[in-house]
């Protein structure tokens, strides 16, 4: 029996450039049944759905904008390789063939300083926050899939231009 690990979402936002850069890391999702159902040859996919959102005092917080991340992983088992491709709002960024199971996982859980919005819409010295609410699929109905309900994780900036 396999044992749940719990996953979390580290998030670091960063502002250059007129945009904001986002790098996240979901720690405990690549789990020893994520990898055996990838080596199985099922087509895996992790969605981030990411949000740039403002807080407002006594009222709901308003999300200024929305993107999602998609990384899937289709493993092939003639050739022992996988294929990995990421999308960001529907337009696919990168594709690669490996056979390195390090390089999934990373592929898999982490985003590296990725444009995902624009500042042009902010007022400086405002506090924002990036909130990221990761998904699995498939879910196989199990508990010991990872997040399959879905996790988040939320870290706060201060825009100062």
């Amino acid at each position: 029996m396999a044992t749940l690990h719990a996953a979390e979402v580290r998030i670091v936002p960063l502002v250059r450039d007129n945009s904001v850069l986002v790098t996240f890391e979901l720690t405990g999702g690549y789990t020893t049944d994520v990898s055996d159902a990838v080596k199985s040859g099922l087509k895996t996919t992790f969605t981030y759905t990411v949000d740039l959102r403002q807080h407002v005092p006594a009222w709901v917080d308003r999300t200024l904008a929305t993107s999602v991340v998609t990384n899937t992983v289709q493993y092939d088992n003639l050739t022992r390789r996988a294929t990995l491709v990421r999308t960001v709002d529907g337009q696919v960024e990168d594709t690669q063939t490996t056979d390195d199971e390090a390089l999934i996982r990373r592929w898999m859980t982490t985003l590296q300083k990725e444009p995902l919005f624009r500042t042009a819409e902010l007022e400086q010295n405002r506090e924002y926050y990036v909130r990221v609410r990761a998904t699995a699929r498939p879910t196989n109905g199990s508990m010991l899939w990872p997040f399959s309900g879905g996790i988040s994780g939320i870290t706060k900036f201060t825009f100062i231009r």
